[in-house]
């Protein structure tokens, strides 16, 4: 279920969700949103509604300090992300490998990508996707280079759903810093 979409233009970071909620054939719309901000971060997520709603409510992630970007993403949020989903009994751990969920994070004008064994990644041409529909979406999002970041996950949002029957709309799309 779900279609997570980021896009870096500039400084600024978009992410767009869907709002399918999956349970086997049947797929209706939530009012949840898959997509929110923490602080100065947006999250966008797919994996458990219950792992979006502990982010979005109980994640307490300690401001930025000397460290660059990527080594804050590294050792401060994602082990804050950790304590938080261990804490709320969220996480999982099978032989001896810890596993948490997959989302996005734009962050300083970077759009980190967050994997289920917690890793960090960045793509180099500031576009990623997560969920059923990141392929079409990614094959969009390339396709669509022209539009601007908005019509263009929009856009991108259409086609996963036209292509998969996990994706619907409503879409909701955010930007950070959202002040521009």
């Amino acid at each position: 279920m779900s279609c997570i979409i980021g896009l870096v233009e500039g400084e600024t970071v978009y992410i767009g969700a869907d709002s399918a909620s999956a349970d086997g054939w049947e797929v209706r719309a939530t009012k949840l949103p898959k997509v929110f901000r923490v602080g100065r971060l947006i999250i966008g997520y797919t994996t458990s509604f219950r792992m979006g709603q502990i982010l979005q409510h109980d994640l307490d992630v300690a401001p930025q300090e000397r460290e660059n970007d990527d080594k804050y993403m590294v050792s401060v949020f994602v082990e804050a992300v950790r304590e938080c989903l261990k804490e709320h009994g969220y996480s999982k751990i099978e032989n001896n490998r810890e596993e948490g969920g997959t989302f996005l994070v734009g962050y300083h004008g970077h759009l980190y990508s967050i994997g289920n064994d917690y890793q960090v990644n960045e793509m180099a041409d500031g576009v990623d996707a997560c969920g059923c529909g990141r392929e079409y979406a990614l094959g969009a999002m390339r396709a669509l280079a022209h539009l601007p970041a908005r019509e263009r996950i929009t856009k991108s949002l259409e086609i996963a759903a036209y292509f998969s029957g996990a994706v619907m709309p409503p879409f909701r799309i955010l930007r950070a810093p959202d002040w521009i």
